[in-house]
């Protein structure tokens, strides 16, 4: 069948026809469910309705309303068209008919739940693939699209029965379709990884939360999650109503809200966004992901979960200085206790600038891996939890301060050659390529073989799952292409931020 250039694959909605591309079948625009426009716009999404005759599946479907320029600067590259009609995914898959079916391994992007696309170059599914599994990503409603309140729309649901989380249904509704139909592209409908970096990472964790995803998917890897609050619902109507206001709505109706343009809300200022984290309190996210996690209320399924060496790169993003993150800390400490044990956590470190940077990583960013490993192991379920410290050879004058938030995609999906147009004058080596391929490999790994009853994955170095006792992170990098075993990894940092997490740093855009 690869030596044709088209193929079709029949769903349960019709049939799609594809392509075939360096070996791998790829199947692109496919609707997961109904465009959420109209009287459908902040509605669960419903079914597709079933078509006739053959659909190209050659082209991207829209992404999400979002600004193409931040997403160009900072969410990995042009999102492509814009529109409502959002709901898309896309599949490469080595083999539509295998001796026995494949691992699904499905990609939430990341973009603060305000911009990307599920086709951007990093996110290409077709080097994964060649590895032997079938790789999902997908479009999901984005901003205020996807996570909005007010009292208008509350009405329309019974009581305990309302949704503001359309975002995280979007994703249900792709799990929900994958359940449906991956069986016709190959797939293991009973072993689904899903896996998403920042806030797609951040989707994950409250997919592991959610009671509608139970049974959707096996295991989860997490990657670069950071530890900031849900917002609370009470909060968000707050803020639906300020944004009603903003257009001239003082008691605004449900149809009056869904008459708005569809482009009016992405250039909103941002005191009026609820991102970049979901809405706790409604029926898609009833607790906050920190207290689901704290109080060891997630699905019981393995989890892969771990940060970057320099995640305070996305502090310029959100105009967060880390000097005036020290500054906040002394200023609400008491009798210097607090700026005591800082100190002594991170000995040697002066420079405010310098300090804080390593405080914000790990306040927002690492701590999360140990809390939701920690909960884990509490929960009865297996979690790995990793440190990328890998830089490009020829970039590494760029980041001195370590790895950006966002820069171990290519190497966890291997899809370094995507973007050899980005790199410009300072490609990717065949030492990064190699890299990519072992760190590619244990995602693989855990997609293929993960289960609640494992003890490690395998690799070039066998890596136990996380305990408490022994406290092993797997590091990626550090002084160049090497994994290595760390114990007790920052343990002390993280059993303080741990507790100190109520008045941790808060990201503000």
């Amino acid at each position: 069948m690869k030596n044709e250039r088209v193929v079709r694959i029949r769903t349960a909605e019709g049939t799609v026809r594809g392509s075939v591309e360096k070996d791998v079948f790829v199947f692109r625009g496919i609707p997961y469910a109904a465009p959420p426009t109209g009287t459908r716009r902040w509605q669960p999404p419903k079914p597709v309705p079933p078509w006739q005759d053959e659909r190209d599946a050659t082209a991207w479907g829209a992404a999400s309303w979002q600004n193409r320029q931040y997403c160009m600067a900072v969410g990995g590259g042009d999102p492509g068209a814009f529109s409502e009609d959002c709901l898309y995914l896309n599949i490469w898959t080595p083999e539509t008919a295998p001796a026995r079916p494949l691992p699904v391994m499905v990609w939430i992007h990341g973009g603060g739940f305000t911009i990307g696309a599920g086709g951007l170059a990093p996110y290409i599914g077709q080097p994964l693939a060649a590895q032997g599994v079938i790789v999902v990503t997908l479009n999901y409603r984005l901003g205020h699209l996807g996570f909005f309140a007010h009292p208008a729309l509350d009405k329309e649901y019974p009581p305990g029965e309302v949704v503001n989380n359309f975002a995280l249904l979007d994703q249900i509704a792709a799990l929900q379709w994958i359940q449906r139909n991956i069986a016709a592209f190959g797939g293991d409908r009973h072993n689904v990884t899903i896996f998403g970096e920042s806030s797609g990472a951040r989707s994950v964790l409250s997919l592991f939360a959610s009671p509608l995803s139970f049974g959707l998917f096996h295991k989860g890897i997490a990657q670069s999650p950071y530890a900031l609050p849900d917002i609370p619902r009470e909060k968000a109507l707050e803020n639906g109503i300020k944004i009603a206001r903003h257009f001239n709505l003082a008691d605004a109706t449900a149809e009056q809200l869904r008459a708005l343009p569809a482009d009016a809300f992405w250039p909103l200022d941002t005191s009026l966004a609820n991102g970049p984290v979901a809405i706790a309190g409604d029926r898609v996210l009833p607790l906050p992901v920190l207290t689901v996690f704290n109080s060891v209320r997630q699905h019981k399924l393995p989890l892969m979960i771990g940060s970057n060496s320099d995640e305070a790169s996305v502090l310029n993003y959100f105009g967060v200085e880390p000097a005036a993150i020290i500054k906040q800390l002394r200023n609400t400490q008491r009798i210097g206790i607090r700026m005591k044990m800082i100190h002594l956590l991170y000995d040697g470190i002066y420079d405010d600038a310098k300090l804080g940077r390593q405080v914000a990583r790990d306040m927002t960013f690492t701590a999360m891996g140990y809390i939701a490993a920690l909960s884990q192991y509490r929960n009865g379920v297996p979690a790995w939890r990793y440190y990328f410290d890998y830089v490009s050879e020829n970039s590494r004058d760029l980041y001195p301060d370590g790895t950006w938030h966002g820069n171990e995609i290519p190497y966890t999906l291997n899809t370094l050659d995507e973007l050899s147009e980005q790199m410009g004058k300072r490609p990717f080596t065949a030492t990064d390529r190699e890299f990519a391929q072992k760190v590619s490999g244990y995602w693989v790994n855990f997609a293929r073989y993960a289960s609640v009853f494992s003890q490690q994955l395998e690799g070039e170095i066998n890596w136990p799952a996380w305990q408490p006792r022994a406290d092993n992170v797997m590091r990626f990098g550090e002084t160049g292409p090497v994994l290595k075993l760390e114990k007790n990894f920052m343990r002390r940092r993280m059993q303080l931020f741990r507790l100190l997490m109520k008045g941790m740093v808060r990201l503000r855009k």
